[in-house]
């Protein structure tokens, strides 16, 4: 059994994709970020950076419980768990490990500055970082675009965790200041993923947690909410 404490945010809908398309069985344990639960002594036991998503898996190497944090360690921990989603094949596995790190390390930090800087009511004040991220976004989208003009998914002709990091961070990109119709080739990964079974029901379930949680008096069945 897996205990997920996560919540609604793209990093969150990664882990939900992923556990969705597998025979793990897991459970989620809502940390509402609104209400700064993630800085709860217990949240910081397993996510020592405060950041949702944390899990801890039950049945851990050893058959001992194992707590993991940060999200590209989690899926490929979770891949690994499953056997899918992460190449056996060295080049495969290099190149889907290589786009992976190019999500956790620009996509995510550069798309959240550029959603949070656009969403200040003062941009005036906040001009030179509004520029500042909504161009990044906007390279970041081209790198992505070009690369997947050449390969129907991130690390080739097969869908993996590079690609499961990256999509929930694509979605609203409007919100980063880019318009998608720009980049086609994302376009199509990106309608291409969301038409996944598994990950129509993560969606579901990230869009329902906050509710859940709030009638909640424990950890929540994920197929509860689907």
């Amino acid at each position: 059994m897996i205990e997920l404490h996560g919540w609604m945010t793209p990093n969150s809908r990664k882990i939900y994709y992923l556990l969705e398309d597998t025979d793990l069985e897991y459970r989620i344990h809502p940390v509402n970020i609104g209400q700064d639960e993630q800085f709860k002594p217990e949240f910081l036991e397993i996510s020592p950076n405060n950041k949702t998503p944390a899990l801890v898996d039950l049945d851990g190497p050893g058959g001992e419980p194992h707590a993991v944090f940060e999200t590209g360690a989690m899926l490929i921990y979770l891949a690994e768990k499953a056997g899918r989603f992460l190449p056996e094949d060295p080049r495969k596995r290099s190149v889907t490990l290589q786009w992976l790190m190019w999500q956790t390390g620009g996509v995510s930090p550069m798309f959240g500055q550029a959603g949070y800087f656009r969403g200040l009511d003062d941009q005036e004040g906040n001009a030179y970082a509004v520029e500042r991220f909504t161009k990044e976004a906007n390279r970041l989208f081209g790198v992505l675009d070009r690369r997947l003009s050449r390969a129907e998914y991130l690390a080739g002709d097969e869908y993996t965790i590079a690609d499961i990091s990256t999509q929930p961070w694509t979605r609203m990109p409007e919100r980063r200041g880019v318009n998608v119709d720009d980049y086609p080739n994302c376009k199509r990964w990106f309608d291409q993923i969301n038409e996944r079974p598994a990950v129509q029901r993560a969606n579901k379930i990230a869009d329902s947690v906050r509710d859940a949680a709030a009638a909640a008096a424990g950890p929540i069945d994920p197929a509860s909410l689907v």
